[in-house]
């Protein structure tokens, strides 16, 4: 029973717990007068020890396994891989594009704040923020929570949707438009995971994205200059 209940309240955590959480650090002015690496060093941290309680979830749980953390066969791992990747570069330049043009929700001040300019900020976004979200997010979204969500309604079209969603969520310090990408990105990199039962090219995929957003596709379309 105090399992069940462990279970419970972790995927309401991650349903409703971490978007309350990320909303209201929009609110917080203070962060406006943060070092950026310091930023990045608070939620880096924030989530592995997310993802350390998750861990502890699945261990009582379900087992590495039945949330992707599983080998495939190599070749079809690489092939989603790819895919994914250039699925998903397409979709986020395509938001960038569509934003410029005034077709697309602006992005919030704070993700404009979290933009990395300088040569360390960038080897801060490649080495240490892409990878913590790329392992981080599909374990607990991809590999957890929609794992969690399949078995309670017998659907994985519903856990699909709905993690995407609550992963969409979880971004709402981006605001809608960062809200709106991360949904559609979520649902591309969960196609993997439900059709291999693997989470490994999500999590490349995921990797790739993210760090090419932060170093080239994020300060070109935002205007940032960076500095050498």
């Amino acid at each position: 029973m105090i399992y069940r209940l462990i279970w419970f309240f972790f995927v309401i955590l991650l349903v409703v717990g971490v978007p309350i959480l990320s909303f209201l650090s929009t609110r917080d002015t203070r962060l406006r007068l943060v070092p950026r690496t310091a930023l990045y060093f608070s939620a880096v941290v924030s989530q592995w020890l997310l993802t350390a309680l998750g861990i502890v979830v699945v261990v009582t749980s379900m087992g590495f396994s039945s949330v992707g953390l599983r080998w495939t066969q190599w070749s079809a791992q690489v092939r989603w891989s790819i895919l994914l990747i250039a699925v998903s570069l397409g979709v986020l330049g395509l938001s960038l594009l569509l934003e410029r043009w005034g077709w697309w929700p602006e992005e919030s001040e704070l993700v404009r704040l979290l933009v990395p300019e300088t040569r360390r900020e960038k080897l801060w976004a490649v080495l240490v923020v892409a990878p913590t979200a790329a392992l981080c997010e599909e374990f607990l979204y991809r590999g957890y929570l929609m794992a969690e969500l399949s078995r309670w309604s017998h659907s994985a079209s519903w856990a699909w949707a709905a993690s995407s969603v609550a992963f969409g969520l979880a971004h709402s310090y981006q605001g809608i438009s960062g809200m709106l990408r991360a949904a559609a990105l979520g649902a591309l990199l969960a196609y993997p995971v439900l059709h291999l039962g693997t989470l490994f090219p999500s999590i490349a995929a995921h990797f790739v994205v993210d760090a090419v957003a932060l170093v080239w596709l994020a300060p070109r379309f935002m205007g940032n200059k960076a500095e050498v």
